[in-house]
């Protein structure tokens, strides 16, 4: 079917429009915008740039999505924002393109919640199915996993990585990288445990749970170095997936340090 496109929106030409896109009252879409089967703009949303909006997404009014990043050492490079599938952006939320210092591309994943007035910064990579409560933030060349999510007022430090099925806890602020699973809280945030009730959400049996919890232990225990207790864990739980992501998430280099408990484990 056709777009439905309300009389007082405003659809630049150039602008590429699924099979059932409906168009609200006050709209403002730009000549680069490509909008996925499905899209539902409920009214006063305004989507600018090299932006893409996949099927099925609804947007609440308000938001502004796809205007130049919040950085000033932008200088009109052609960058874009890729927003996936099925995913609920609630009023007020805003996202911003790429930059050439973070490759061009902001990206967001399927099935996420933005809710009131969270934003994405420019250059960000957000997964699958998270969740952004009310005024959560992103800086910019944030990496955000799958399932993780981010409490309300929480503000997240530019480039920190934040695995998936992490918890962050309301009004934190986080500077360092929050390990698969983890659960932080606090201002500045700390390591307090893992995503218990996440991982029970998501059906995580008992068994998997536990060798989760032993090897947290183990990992930010006091004895000898992080490095030292990381291999550690690594040749223990080697046949373990999920022990195992977290261990490849501290191996990888970042720019951030990595959260941890505040006295020792």
């Amino acid at each position: 079917m056709a777009a439905d496109i309300h009389a007082s929106a405003q659809v630049a030409d150039g602008a590429r429009l699924g099979d059932d896109v409906r168009i609200g009252p006050f709209c403002v879409v730009g000549p680069d915008v490509v909008l996925g089967d499905g899209v539902a703009l409920e009214s006063h949303v305004v989507i600018a740039g090299k932006t893409t909006i996949g099927p099925q997404t609804r947007i609440y009014p308000f938001a502004s999505l796809g205007y130049e990043p919040q950085y000033i050492g932008f200088h009109g490079e052609d960058s874009r924002l890729v927003i996936g599938a099925r995913n609920t952006i609630r009023e007020h939320v805003t996202m911003n393109p790429g930059t050439e210092r973070g490759g061009l591309v902001t990206s967001v994943g399927d099935d996420c919640l933005f809710m009131v007035g969270s934003h994405v910064a420019h250059d960000c990579q957000v997964g699958d199915n998270t969740i952004f409560v009310n005024n959560a933030t992103l800086g910019g060349h944030c990496t955000i996993g799958s399932y993780v999510m981010l409490g309300g007022l929480s503000a997240v430090h530019q480039f920190v990585r934040i695995g998936d099925h992490a918890f962050i806890g309301g009004m934190s602020g986080v500077e360092y990288d929050v390990i698969p699973f983890g659960s932080v809280i606090g201002n500045r945030a700390h390591l307090a445990g893992l995503n218990i009730v996440g991982m029970k959400r998501r059906g995580f049996d008992r068994e998997q749970i536990h060798t989760l919890r032993t090897a947290y232990r183990l990992l930010f225990s006091n004895e000898g170095t992080l490095r030292e207790r990381l291999e550690d864990v690594a040749e223990m739980y080697a046949a373990d997936e999920m022990v195992m992501k977290i261990v490849d998430f501290i191996r990888i280099d970042s720019a951030r340090a990595l959260c941890t408990p505040r006295n020792g484990g």
